[in-house]
């Protein structure tokens, strides 16, 4: 059977990946996944200063890349990683918008490798060097090393960070379903109008963007000092995607342990042609999980229409001159949740997989890290630059293994490594919840 032909599906059961709906219905669908996913991959070119509309452009044809790798079987969308905020900032500060995109490229290239290893191997490898506290604390201290970003934006605005930060967590409380879903959304949209309302949104590029056009393209430039700060970045994008198929897995009743080498190269395969062209690191997400979960429609049909929509919208200048003109405020607001969030969520690993935090190994592996990570130490060796972030994963690695060799040795060690079989993405879901 073609990849293409989707088995129509009648009635309000379960719709697998290789079913669809009516095809209106599937639109629909379609365009719910467009609304799920903006409020997310929007934010983080805002936040890294680079164009929205390329950005949105890259996730759609990434996604479309996805879905033709994978043959139509892994019902997935590819928005912007939260993951890369911090080395991106920091490149972009030493070497333009040109060397952000160059560590953006190597990390799609180290993704694409590794599944490429993963498809002829499998994970066994990666459960290895990489079980749940190690995992968590990679995770945690990426959202907590970009704590001081979002305290630059929300004192830059704070009366309306305020006000959005109010509108998200109250949107959580008091929405069900998908309104609850989007309660990022819908708080960066009341958010803009406040601070329009206030005076503090610049609104004159606007008026001069197309309504059609091609977004902004930047070419990557190479230098060998970024890449400290985005290695760690591909540990984190391999822990969301393996996380993701397996949550896919849970939902749909069907085994997906063979696609995940597929799924982790078509990512890296996205994210490497996105830094080509000026656009951010891609990564699958967890609002459209969300969006699965609340409509049991698991069609890739409606991601081919999501994706084909996110193209059409990097294809207005005006639309990413509006995301561009969303003022430090309303940022702000969001992400001294979002960021918390991320750090939370490597905390749900650790829950999640039960790690024993009464045993050295895992107290000592976590307690450095973080503290690495969130004081961002750094360390120059000559013209190689290592940050907090960096620093912190190698830490988590080099601790955890040094310990359980030695103590396996002694004897006074007994560890248990499994790889977290439910992370969905690292700051995606506004509700802090993974998809069941």
């Amino acid at each position: 059977m073609s990849i293409f032909d989707w088995q129509l599906k009648t009635g309000y059961a379960v719709v697998a990946p290789y079913e669809r709906l009516s095809w209106p219905r599937t639109v629909g669908i379609g365009l719910q996944h467009v609304v799920a996913m903006f409020g997310a991959t929007f934010l983080v070119p805002v936040l890294t200063g680079f164009p929205p509309a390329t950005t949105l452009l890259f996730s759609g044809i990434g996604t479309i890349l996805f879905l033709l790798i994978t043959r139509n079987r892994l019902p997935s969308y590819l928005g912007s990683s939260f993951a890369v905020i911090a080395p991106t900032i920091a490149a972009s500060t030493s070497y333009g918008m040109g060397g952000a995109l160059g560590g953006i490229v190597t990390v799609g290239l180290l993704l694409l490798i590794i599944g490429v290893v993963v498809n002829f191997t499998g994970v066994g490898w990666i459960e290895s060097l990489m079980p749940p506290v190690v995992t968590g604390a990679i995770v945690a201290l990426v959202g907590f090393n970009l704590a001081p970003t979002a305290k630059v934006n929300f004192e830059q605005g704070a009366v309306t960070a305020f006000i959005v930060l109010v509108l998200l967590l109250m949107s959580l409380v008091l929405f069900r379903g998908l309104i609850g879903r989007l309660a990022i959304f819908l708080s960066v949209v009341i958010g803009y109008f406040v601070a329009l309302a206030r005076g503090e949104v610049d609104t004159s590029s606007i008026g001069a963007a197309s309504w059609i056009g091609m977004p902004e393209f930047t070419t990557p430039t190479f230098h060998l000092s970024v890449l400290p700060m985005f290695i760690p970045v591909v540990l984190v994008l391999v822990v969301e995607n393996i996380g993701h198929v397996k949550s896919i897995s849970t939902m749909t009743g069907i085994n997906n342990d063979r696609r995940i080498g597929k799924a982790l190269a078509a990512d890296g395969l996205a994210t490497v042609l996105a830094g080509s062209g000026g656009g951010s690191a891609t990564t699958t997400y967890a609002e459209n999980i969300g969006v699965m979960a609340a409509t049991k429609v698991y069609s890739t049909a409606a991601y081919w229409v999501a994706g084909g929509a996110a193209i059409l919208l990097g294809l207005s200048p005006k639309v990413g001159a509006v995301i561009a003109s969303i003022p430090p405020g309303v940022l702000g607001g969001v992400t001294i949740a979002l960021y918390g969030l991320v750090g939370i969520l490597g905390v749900h690993i650790w829950v999640t997989n039960k790690v024993d935090f009464s045993k050295p190994i895992n107290q000592f592996t976590a307690a450095v890290a973080l503290v690495i990570g969130i004081a961002d130490f750094s360390w120059n060796v000559g013209s190689l630059s290592f940050g907090g972030i960096a620093l912190g994963a190698v830490s988590a690695v080099v601790i955890y293994h040094v310990m359980r060799l030695v103590g396996t040795w002694r004897g006074t060690v007994v560890v248990d490594e499994r790889l977290p079989a439910d992370l969905t993405g690292p700051v995606h879901e506004p509700t802090g919840k993974l998809a069941t």
